[in-house]
């Protein structure tokens, strides 16, 4: 029992210690890949939508920025944010995958490498140069740096842990289990490499399993076919909620990996005692089918990947967008510039009832706990966002030479007036709606008066939009002057509200300290949706003269 009992402990101390260097593996990936996009990431996007020209600028694109932050997901995400917006052709985004593929085959290589001893090095200049930059450039390279050395820390220690699995009878058996069904092998390490989230990581496991002793050239393949297949997951899961051009790009990348690990894995019987005579041994021959698979994907399908983006394009067709088109901009009416300005001007106004859900919405956020709220909120945002852009170029569509003088003002009227909304749409979205969910999250509530106070602003808010509303539509002289006058009331609200809740924070009234940066956000939020709203009337009153050049009193003359 005790000799058992030794065995099992000794078991479960190998197993943890191969845990927690598999953790700071994935640890050292994920300090390499934030650091580099928080550095570069930006230039990433650039060298990638620029690289995407032909397709194989497109894969050295994918390929170097896959090097640079050591993640095929990364590179699959950012290419794939190309798509969903159009700004990126089926073919050349699947082009810039295939070069993220080999990207992070050639990482493999380098990291495979005897570069222990560099481990100690990396790791104290990441730390230095992190915390002596006051950048955010720097400090991201310097998390890159460390971010390596944890790595290559993370596989000498990983090396070692597997060192025990030689005499192993369990792991043996195992793997003997693995290798006479490789269909449970390919499974087994895809599953790895998706939770994972990362080919790069399950490879360089794999090879330390071959360099135990404990895995044979067959199964070694069939471990990197299922890497391969299992680090095309994570990125289709990342984009699911995307386009559906973010989604066929990932698609046709995990149908390309799936074919080529189906491949691998029903030839490496007669592959494997094949190729085993090149390799050193088999932790060499696994580096080199990672290579290789990588490799021999791009080289069969770059030059079809015309014909193969058509194939998903029909398998996936792009859904017809029916509840977020423009419902009154008429192609017809553009050789007429009074009609097309006045259904600009309708669209113009269901935007503004789109705007005046969102506030009501919002509210709702504020005065109860909505788990889904935010995501409505999120889309109807995105609804604004393509009401706008459909009026903006539907408006700038009109020629010139056909508009008198009050249709340019017109029309300078309700472009105007749609920016403002839009911008009232974004303090919505990211202002007053992540507010409402930090308030969530951290399982707070307003005072009741403070609730009050918010609730009432918000009404008035909403009011105010029905008030920009009128007067955007019948342009009335005297409507416009009393909205302007609005803007004083708003003035005092904010003030108002924000003295009261001061007194209550002097009673140290414990919702209120909660609950104090919130208010006082809000308030400065919707006194700016206001704003927005209000601006409306300045065209109109401009036009009769009616507004000042400055609200400041004239200066008194000294006697």
């Amino acid at each position: 029992m005790t000799i058992w009992r030794t065995a099992e402990i000794d078991s479960t101390l190998v197993l943890i210690d191969i845990l927690g260097a598999g953790a700071l593996l994935l640890w050292g990936l994920r300090l390499i890949k934030t650091g580099m996009l928080r550095a570069f990431g930006s230039a990433l996007r650039v060298w990638i939508g620029r690289g995407a020209s032909n397709r194989v600028k497109a894969l050295i694109a994918g390929l170097v920025a896959t090097l640079a932050v050591q993640s095929s997901t990364a590179t699959a995400v950012i290419t794939a944010s190309f798509a969903a917006r159009d700004l990126l052709s089926g073919a050349m985004g699947q082009a810039v995958m295939l070069g993220a593929n080999v990207g992070t085959s050639i990482a493999a290589a380098v990291l495979s490498l005897d570069l222990h001893w560099l481990s100690p090095l990396l790791i104290l200049i990441g730390v230095v140069v992190f915390s002596r930059s006051g950048r955010a450039g720097g400090k991201g390279i310097g998390r890159a740096i460390l971010g390596l050395g944890l790595m290559l820390l993370a596989l000498e220690l990983m090396g070692q842990a597997t060192g025990p699995m030689r005499d192993s009878v369990l792991v043996r058996q195992v793997l003997v289990g693995l290798g006479d069904a490789p269909l449970f092998a390919l499974i087994f390490a895809t599953g790895l490499a998706a939770l994972a989230s990362s080919s790069l990581a399950t490879v360089l496991f794999v090879m330390l399993l071959a360099q135990a002793g404990v895995v044979s050239a067959e199964l070694a393949l069939v471990l990197v076919a299922g890497a391969n297949l299992g680090g095309a997951i994570p990125p289709w899961l990342a984009v699911m909620s995307e386009g559906v051009q973010a989604r066929r790009l990932v698609v046709t990348n995990l149908g390309v990996r799936a074919a080529g690990a189906a491949v691998l894995t029903l030839t490496a019987p007669l592959l494997a005692p094949l190729v085993q005579p090149y390799f050193a041994d088999t932790a060499a021959l696994t580096l080199g089918a990672h290579v290789g698979f990588s490799i021999v994907l791009a080289l069969v399908f770059l030059p079809v990947l015309g014909p193969l983006s058509a194939l998903v394009e029909r398998w996936m067709p792009k859904q017809p967008t029916v509840d977020f088109a423009p419902k009154y901009l008429d192609e017809s009416a553009m050789s007429s510039p009074t009609i097309a300005l006045a259904a600009a001007a309708r669209e113009t106004l269901r935007l503004g009832d789109l705007v005046g859900d969102m506030l009501r919405l919002s509210l709702a956020t504020v005065q109860g706990h909505d788990d889904l709220a935010h995501d409505r909120l999120s889309a109807t945002e995105d609804q604004v966002d393509r009401l706008h852009n459909a009026i903006k170029i539907y408006l700038a569509r009109l020629s010139r030479e056909d508009l008198d003088a009050d249709d340019i003002r017109r029309m300078s009227e309700i472009l105007s007036y749609a920016v403002n909304l839009e911008h009232i749409g974004d303090l919505i979205d990211s202002g007053l709606s992540e507010l409402a969910v930090k308030k969530d999250r951290r399982r707070l509530s307003f005072s009741p008066e403070g609730l009050t106070e918010i609730s009432e602003f918000y009404q008035r808010t909403i009011e105010i939009l029905a008030v920009a509303q009128s007067v955007f539509l019948s342009r009335d002289e005297n409507l416009a002057r009393e909205l302007v006058k609005c803007k004083v009331e708003v003035r005092r609200m904010e003030t108002l509200s924000a003295e009261r809740h001061m007194e209550r924070l002097r009673e140290r009234r414990l919702e209120t300290v909660e609950t104090s940066s919130l208010h006082l956000d809000i308030l400065r939020d919707l006194k700016r949706v206001n704003a927005h709203l209000i601006s409306v009337a300045y065209p109109i009153l401009d036009g009769i003269g009616a507004l000042g050049d400055t609200r400041l009193q004239p200066e008194q003359k000294k006697s």
